[in-house]
């Protein structure tokens, strides 16, 4: 059995390793410290397609694997575990579930990954 990472799963870690170093490390302490959520990380996140990884692709999803995904959490934990938590919790908790168990039409209205706040339940206040 070959473990070893493809291409693709390198190339994700490299992008999301490079996210995470550029905009997500040097806010980190700025976002603890003041207690705020950083709602524009997040968005940049969805971007990316980070929020509905394992989503398929006709939901807005990105369709990936479980690897990815765990790469993914494992790049973001490496510099700030609140950002990464935050994309695991809404995968988890967010998406799957209605992915899962919800009909057609509930699949359709929640999904699509750049729709992030509205899976989540997270608005940004302003």
């Amino acid at each position: 059995m070959n473990l070893d990472l493809t291409p693709e799963h390198e190339l994700l870690r490299r992008t999301v390793r490079e996210f995470a170093d550029e905009r997500v490390a040097p806010v980190a302490e700025e976002l603890d410290r003041d207690h705020r959520f950083p709602y524009e990380i997040v968005a940049e996140l969805a971007e990316l397609g980070l929020m509905g990884m394992t989503i398929p692709e006709e939901y807005g999803g990105a369709g990936t694997d479980t690897v990815s995904y765990a790469i993914a959490v494992e790049e973001l934990t490496r510099v700030d575990s609140s950002v990464a938590i935050t994309v695991a919790a809404h995968h988890s908790l967010g998406t799957l579930p209605i992915f899962y168990f919800g009909n057609e039409e509930q699949k359709r209205a929640w999904l699509p990954s750049r729709s992030w706040p509205r899976a989540s339940g997270l608005r940004p206040s302003d």
